[in-house]
């Protein structure tokens, strides 16, 4: 079940682009935004990946951990990292658990046909680890200037 604003956020662990094992728990004591996505390299994931990318330094002076989440193999987001120059871990959920358990992939219409995908979606949580605030149906266009903004406050 998706978890709800002030509740824990469950541990995972996953892969990160250089194969490197990532928990949600290594971030215990620090704020994170865990940003999901559809599917490397393409342009809305793109926009919104490089959105964070630019504001990365601003987020990391803010003390804040920056994780992107998509159902791509790690092989994949290495090369949507590198192509990019994103400094901040991207983890591959190929096998969607992480994606299920946060209950992300809804029907979309795509080129008129209706189709299953990953419903872009950011979660800021707490250096506590309970969630803090949910961005659904994000926009990517200036999205990471809404996750500072929110952060500021």
């Amino acid at each position: 079940m998706q978890p709800q604003v002030g509740e824990l956020v469950e541990n995972f662990t996953l892969p990160d682009q250089d194969g490197n094992t990532i928990n949600l728990t290594d971030f215990a004591g620090k704020p994170v935004v865990l940003f999901f996505y559809p599917k490397a390299d393409t342009p809305g994931c793109t926009i919104e990946a490089c959105g964070f990318r630019d504001h990365f330094a601003k987020l990391q002076k803010a003390g804040v951990v920056v994780l992107g989440i998509s159902r791509d193999t790690v092989k994949a987001q290495k090369k949507f990292a590198d192509k990019y120059d994103l400094k901040y871990p991207l983890l591959a959920d190929a096998d969607q658990t992480i994606v299920n358990r946060f209950e992300l992939v809804k029907p979309k219409t795509m080129y008129g046909k209706l189709v299953s995908g990953v419903e872009r979606t950011t979660f800021v949580i707490g250096p506590d680890q309970k969630l803090l605030h949910v961005f659904h149906k994000v926009k990517p266009e200036g999205h990471a200037e809404e996750v500072l903004a929110l952060l500021k406050k």
